[in-house]
Formats: structure tokens, sequence, C-alpha cells
């Protein structure tokens, strides 16, 4: 028997230990819905994936499937998900497909969605379901007890399969829930949540904010998010904490992030672990490890920096397929996991394959292109660091790794030991790939950078001048340095990284 996963240590230092070694996840999340049939994966998903240098797949486990009856589970679609993970040499997240999903439950048992007087729904102001994008929101409110036990129970069932089918650790996270609050209405207005929201603020929540009384009265235009943020954590903590009972598995929570125009319940899910709602969450869900963020929004290093703060772990398990991203996030934030969402149509070609990703991603012939591009740019970027766990864990330990991302101020220009490296992106149309990358100190004046659709420039943080002693172009494999070419010529003006993602070892001399 393996040993089992877990997260060591808080924040940047925070390390993904699998087998007992540092695990970073070059990783990928399927589609919803492909993992409810085990042919699909083997006909569209897994071949998909071969060759693309990725170790991991987020894949979601659904209540309705694996409680079909009330009482009586079947982890047939378990049992074949991890056969095939193990054939295909990759580890599981697997995201529990519960209650909810994206601020609505959808793939809750027909059982459940039957009996509307013992698993009610979130109601909006008028008392009738909220409404999205013009139709009804069928949400459990996580004020209904019933359901939330019902869920945990299920849960419970899965940890503990897991415990007895998994002994190898194939899974090695669980994220539970999936991007969660009250879309179309600012919270839940049901007669039982009424009758929550008009009584005191719980003490330990009162004591956290400073303040006692009524939601309202301590939270002011808050209130709605900050109520419902309590009970959706509340309610996850009873189903984490009962599952790593079972099986003390890491688990997490991710977010549909806050974006235009900022109001809850109409932008994004009110109440959901959105990182303006960490304190509350973090203080009603302590079995929760660690707060990921799905990243569609402008100002990736800025949504990390946020979600960064309080030593939280960065694991990003839904984003864009940018290299960049990738490996600004592995430079600057030491993310755990990386993982676009929808990889096996990213990956794959074909007409079925296209028609399929243009209709999920709402996108044109033309953009889809482009986001292929960016893809084999993100599996070129996996491929180039997949042997560099060990140089980045012993860099890092001695602060020699750094992250850089084009379009934020604040992360275009890092030190890295007594060198000030400064970056811009010359490329910037709707086709490009994004500009970033990262450094990896190997000695004073001696480094990697890994880096896309950028240029860099290099200055003594004393102030001093920079003579470059060598250039080269190559590769990190197997512990070593393996050179291409020697660019001491016109090249050791220009260090551009193009649209192709590559990486360069430099030797700098101080001049002075």
């Amino acid at each position: 028997m393996s040993k089992l996963p877990k997260i060591s240590g808080n924040g940047k230092e925070a390390v993904l230990l699998v087998d007992g070694k540092p695990f970073t996840m070059r990783a990928g999340e399927i589609h919803n819905s492909s993992a409810s049939d085990l042919g699909y994966m083997e006909e569209y998903v897994w071949p998909a994936l071969q060759g693309r240098h990725m170790n991991a797949v987020l894949a979601p486990v659904y209540w309705e499937c694996i409680e079909p009856e009330e009482g009586v589970f079947d982890f047939t679609l378990v049992d074949g998900l991890l056969a095939q993970a193990r054939r295909e040499g990759m580890r599981l997240e697997l995201l529990w497909f519960g209650l909810w999903k994206n601020g609505a439950s959808t793939y809750v048992p027909a059982w459940v969605k039957e009996d509307r007087e013992r698993f009610w729904y979130v109601r909006a102001q008028d008392g009738d379901l909220p409404t999205y994008f013009g139709g009804p929101v069928f949400t459990i409110s996580p004020l209904c007890g019933a359901a939330v036990e019902a869920d945990r129970r299920a849960f419970s069932a899965l940890m503990a399969h897991l415990r007895k089918a998994d002994l190898e650790h194939t899974v090695i996270l669980i994220q539970v829930e999936n991007e969660m609050g009250v879309l179309g209405a600012p919270r839940d207005f049901s007669p039982a949540a009424e009758e929550a929201f008009r009584a005191p603020v719980p003490a330990a929540l009162a004591r956290q904010a400073g303040a006692s009384g009524t939601w309202s009265e301590v939270y002011g235009d808050y209130a709605g998010e900050a109520f419902m943020a309590w009970h959706y954590a509340q309610a996850v903590e009873r189903i984490a904490s009962a599952g790593k009972a079972e099986l003390p598995l890491p688990m997490g929570v991710n977010a549909w992030l806050e974006q235009e125009p900022w109001t809850p319940g109409t932008a994004y899910p009110s109440g959901g672990p959105q990182a303006k709602n960490s304190s509350i969450w973090r203080l009603a869900a302590p079995s929760i490890r660690f707060y990921s963020p799905d990243i569609y929004v402008p100002g990736f290093a800025g949504v990390l920096r946020e979600y960064a703060a309080g030593d939280n772990p960065i694991l990003i398990p839904e984003t864009r397929a940018e290299a960049a991203f990738y490996l600004y996030a592995l430079g600057e934030h030491h993310a755990l996991c990386f993982s676009p969402f929808g990889i096996e149509d990213i990956s794959a070609g074909g007409e079925e394959t296209d028609a399929r990703t243009l209709a999920l991603l709402r996108i044109e012939p033309e953009a889809l292109a482009a986001v292929r591009r960016n893809g084999e740019q993100l599996f070129a970027a996996y491929a180039l660091t997949e042997s560099m766990e060990e140089l980045l864990t012993e860099a890092r330990a001695k602060g020699g790794v750094r992250g850089f991302l084009c379009g934020d101020p604040d992360a275009q220009t890092v030190e890295l030991g007594n060198l000030v490296v400064d970056v811009r992106c010359d490329h910037s149309g709707p086709a490009d790939p994004a500009g970033g990358g990262l450094l990896a100190a190997l000695g004073d004046y001696e480094f990697l950078a890994v880096g896309i659709n950028c240029a860099l420039t290099f200055r003594a943080a004393d102030g001093g001048l920079l003579d470059i002693l060598t250039k080269e172009e190559g590769v990190w494999r197997d512990g070593k340095w393996v050179r291409g070419r020697i660019l001491n010529g016109d090249e050791r003006y220009h260090h551009t990284f193009g649209r192709r993602v590559s990486m360069l070892r430099f030797k700098l001399l101080p001049a002075g």
C-alpha cells in the first residue's frame, strides 16, 4: 500500500506529496459529463491525452450515478475510471458533483429531485424559484438539513469505497461540490432561510466580525452573501468531514469568481468560496484544505495573489490553456495543480470533436484554432518542466524561483537573487498566446528561463553592469542540462521568447 497523499506546508511552501515525493499536477479537467460513460472516456478522452506530458486528470463523480436509488450504491463508474487512469499512468482529482454544481442541483439523483418537500429549493424574494439567463434555477438550499445529510451519506460511501478499492492512491485529491452559491437571487429567501437570517449571527462568526446582532446589523450590505457563505460552508463541512473520516485525502473547493457587474447572484453565485468570503469559509469548514479559483476573468496574476492570501496553497482546477499562465503560477506561487477545462477537446481534433468544442466553448471556428495552438504550447511547457520537479524544489527552498507574466505591472519586474529581470510582451493580438514564464536559479548569476511570447532584460540589483558569459538553449532532462544551440552571437543582445515556449540557460558576469 502506498503512502496517503497529503499537502504539507502552506502557501508557497506547500508541497503535494504523492507516494512520499513532491508532485506537481500537470493536469486537465475533462468536460462535465464525460466520466458518466466509460466507453466515451475510452473513445474520446484518453486517446486525446496521450503524449501530452500530463500526469493527472480532474474528473467528476456523480451522485446520481453512484446512488440511483436511496441507500443503494453502485461504484461501477468509479472503479472503471480508476482502472482506466491506472492504465494510462494518470493520477486523479475527483470532483464530487453532489448537491451543487455551478450554483444548481443538476447532478443529484432523481429520487432527490422528485421529493421537493423533503429536499427543498432556494427561493427568490418573491417566493418563486430564482431565474438566471431567463430560466428557473433549481438549487437545493444549504439550509435543507435532509439534503445535506443525504449528500453526506453518499460522499461517505464514496470515500469508504475508495479506501478499499484504491490502495494505490490513484486518487490524490478531492474537490467537494463545484462552484457553489445562489444564482438568480442575492441569497435564499425560503421560509427557513428567512427565519435564520433574522436570527443573531452565530457566536463564533460574531467574534470574528467583532460585532453581534442579526446578519443585517453585523454585515450591512454584505449580509446576504455572508449569510449564504456561512451556510454553504457549514454544509460542506458536514459532508467533507464525514468523507475524511473514511479516507483523509486532501479536500478543497472551487469558486466561480466575482466579475462585472459585481452583483452576487447575478454575476456570480452568492456565498461561494470567493476570496472575499474566505474568512467565513475557513471558520465554518476547517476540513477544507485548499480554496481554488476557476479563472476565466482578466487579471490572472491578481486572482492568484488574492487566493494566495492567508497561506492558501494554489491549485487551479479550471482556466484557459495558456503556457504563460502555467509557468507563472508554477514559478511565482508554486502552484500544486494547473488544469485547463475541457482538456479532451483542447487536445483532440476532427470534425465531430471540433463541432462539439465550438458549441461547448461558444467560440467561432477561427478562435478554436487559436485555442488549439495555445494548447499545444501548454503541453510543450508541460514537457519542458516534466523533469524539473527536483530542481524547482531545491531552488525554491533558497528563494530562487520566480514567475513573470505580461499584462500585470506587479508581475513584469521580478528579483532573483542579485538580479532584476524586466519583462515585456511584443505580441498581443487576439490570436497570440499570453506572454510569461518562470526563472529558476542554478547559482549566482546563473539561471534557467522558460517562457513564451515575451522579452527579458537583466540588470544587477545594486545597479552594476552585467555581461552575458554564455547563453544557451536546451532542455533540463533527468537532472541535467541538455544543451542545444549556443547563442553568443547577435542573439546575446535580445532575450526573446517567441510564440513557441522554450528554455534558455544564462550565465551572467558582473562587469564592474
